[in-house]
């Protein structure tokens, strides 16, 4: 199934991922993002808040932000 993947971290990209069926929000954060910590990031579904178990369905919209930017001060 395809699903639009909205990247906020680094450089930043948007773009639409197959993935299988069944693949929930933290297996896509580790598929995209690798061994950061999700704790770290504000992930959302369809722009609402989701759970890490959350499964995406067709034609979904994931957007991964991480809640510091590198380099910016207070």
């Amino acid at each position: 199934m395809q699903i639009l993947v909205i990247n906020n971290d680094g450089g930043g990209f948007a773009d639409y991922v197959d993935v299988a069926e069944g693949t929930t929000v933290t297996q896509l954060f580790q598929q995209q993002i690798g061994s950061a910590q999700p704790s770290r990031y504000l992930i959302r579904v369809n722009r609402q808040p989701c759970a890490a178990d959350q499964v995406l369905r067709e034609g979904d919209r994931i957007s991964i932000t991480p809640t510091k930017i590198e380099g910016a001060s207070c």
